[in-house]
């Protein structure tokens, strides 16, 4: 199923949100730092939310319409299910 999802350092100062086919491998990946580029420099390890989705198509309007709001709006979002940020890694 496709899913999209947002990310955090230890400290909850970055937020990073992407698309996936196979959230559970993504997670893994970002997890055990196999994604290079800015998961790997801000060490983005922590899933904080997620959705799930019927379609890819879907998943990746999401995406947009998250990345397009603000810092605020996301963490408000993130809030909205997770207020103590804790990892939802256990749950996919």
């Amino acid at each position: 199923m496709p899913y999209i999802y947002i990310m955090t350092n230890h400290n909850n100062k970055v937020l990073y949100t992407g698309v996936t086919g196979n959230l559970e491998a993504r997670v893994s990946a970002h997890k055990n730092k196999l994604v290079e580029g800015f998961i790997k420099k801000y060490n983005v390890t922590k899933l904080v939310y997620f959705e799930e989705f019927e379609s890819i198509f879907e998943a990746i309007e999401r995406e947009k319409q998250i990345k397009a709001g603000s810092r605020m709006k996301k963490i408000e979002l993130i809030e909205s299910i997770n207020e103590d940020w804790e990892d939802l890694a256990s749950q996919v």
